[in-house]
C-alpha cells in the first residue's frame, strides 16, 4: 500500500511539471499564430494600397467639374510688398472697362460682407450717389478716383492717417478694402455673367499684427448677383511664367470658388487664359510633351496633360489624392489612338 501512494505521489508531481510547460506552449503557439495572421494581414493592405496607387483614372472615375468662364477686365497686384505700410500702400492696377476705384481704410468685415450681398442694381446706384460702402462703416475713404477710359497699368499710392485704429487680433476690420467698380455705357446691357465689381482685401503688417502685407481675399461680383471668391492656381511650366500671363484676365485667381449665392447656385467660376495667347503653351509636368490642360482638385495645381491624367491617382507635384478636376483649354491635341476615359472627351 505504501508503495502504491509512493508510485501515485510521483506520477502527480510529474503532471505537475507537464502542465504549466504545456499552458506555455499552447500561449507560444498562439503567439505565434496570431504574429502570422497579422503579418498576412499587413501584406494584404500593402498590396491592395500599391494596387490603387497604380490603378487608372480610367476604373477610379474622378468627376469633372464644370465651369463657367467668364471674362474678369481688371487687374489688381501690390507693389513692394515689403515697404507697404499705412503711411503708403503701392498697388498696380490695369483695366479693359470705365470704372470707378473706391478704397477704404478700416472697413467693418460684417459690413463689408452684408453689402456684398445686395444686388448690381443696388450696388451701382449707391456707388452714384456716393460711396459703395457707407462711411461711417469705416474710419476714413483712401480713394475715389474715376477712369472714364480703359488704360494699361498704372500705379496709385493710397495714404493714410496716424490716428488709423485697427484693434488688437482677431480684429472686426479689414485694414484696407478696394473696389474696381464696372460703369457701363448708358444703353449697354450687360449679360448676368459679365463682372461687375472686384473686391481686394488687403492685410498691412504692422507691430500688432506682423503678418506679411498681402491681399488677403478678392471676390468677383456678376451683374446677375452671384458673388465668388477668387483662389489662385498653381500653374506648372517648364521654366518660365512671364509676367503678361500673370497678368492678362487675373490667370492668378482663374478658379473662383462660388460663395453661396442669394440668386442661384451656378456653377464654379474659370477664367483663363486663351488657347492662343503668346506664351501659353506650358508641357504636362509628367510627359513633358503635350500642353497643360487640367487643374486639379482640391491642390489646384495645374500641371497635367489629358493624356497623363487618365494614369495617375495623385497629383504629380504635391501627391495629394485628386478628387475631382476642370480644364482650362480645349483638349483637341490629344491623338485619335489615345485612349482617354470617355466622362472627360467634352473638355
Amino acid at each position: 500500500m505504501t508503495m502504491v501512494t509512493f508510485n501515485l505521489l510521483v506520477l502527480t508531481a510529474e503532471l505537475s511539471d507537464i502542465f504549466p510547460i504545456s499552458i506555455l506552449v499552447v500561449c507560444v503557439g498562439a503567439m505565434v499564430f496570431v504574429l502570422f495572421k497579422a503579418a498576412v494581414l499587413s501584406r494584404v493592405l500593402t498590396d491592395n494600397t500599391l494596387r490603387h496607387s497604380i490603378t487608372s483614372n480610367n476604373d477610379i472615375q474622378v468627376p469633372r467639374l464644370q465651369m463657367t468662364r467668364v471674362h474678369i477686365p481688371f487687374t489688381f497686384g501690390l507693389l513692394e510688398a515689403k515697404s507697404n505700410s499705412f503711411e503708403g500702400v503701392q498697388i498696380a492696377i490695369s483695366s479693359q472697362v470705365k470704372y470707378t476705384l473706391q478704397a477704404f481704410w478700416a472697413v467693418s468685415i460684417r459690413e463689408l460682407h452684408m453689402s456684398l450681398w445686395q444686388t448690381w442694381m443696388e450696388l451701382q446706384d449707391r456707388t452714384h450717389l456716393s460711396t459703395i460702402i457707407n462711411l461711417k462703416h469705416c474710419q476714413r475713404l483712401a480713394a475715389n478716383m474715376r477712369f472714364r477710359e480703359p488704360h494699361s497699368e498704372n500705379v496709385v499710392v493710397l495714404k493714410s492717417v496716424p490716428s488709423l485704429v485697427l484693434g488688437t487680433p482677431p480684429r472686426l476690420v479689414y485694414p484696407l478694402v478696394v473696389f474696381m467698380i464696372r460703369e457701363p455705357h448708358k444703353e449697354e446691357l450687360l449679360h448676368p455673367d459679365e463682372t461687375a465689381i472686384l473686391v481686394n482685401v488687403i492685410h498691412i503688417r504692422d507691430s500688432v499684427c506682423p503678418v506679411p502685407t498681402s491681399v488677403l481675399a478678392q471676390y468677383l461680383k456678376q451683374v446677375g448677383g452671384q458673388l465668388s471668391c477668387l483662389q489662385q492656381l498653381y500653374l506648372a511650366s517648364s521654366d518660365i511664367i512671364s509676367t503678361e500671363i500673370r497678368n492678362y484676365d487675373q490667370m492668378t485667381q482663374s478658379l473662383a470658388e462660388t460663395a453661396p449665392c442669394i440668386c442661384n447656385g451656378d456653377p464654379q467660376i474659370c477664367n483663363s487664359v486663351p488657347q492662343d495667347y503668346p506664351g501659353t503653351e506650358h508641357l504636362c509636368a509628367v510627359c513633358h510633351y503635350f500642353p497643360i490642360s487640367r487643374a486639379l482638385l482640391p491642390c489646384r495645381h495645374t500641371c497635367i496633360c489629358g493624356v497623363c491624367f487618365s494614369k495617375l491617382d495623385r497629383c504629380p507635384m504635391c501627391r495629394s489624392v485628386i478628387t475631382n478636376f476642370f480644364c482650362t483649354r480645349t483638349e483637341e491635341y490629344i491623338p485619335a489612338d489615345v485612349s482617354v476615359p470617355k466622362f472627360t472627351s467634352n473638355c
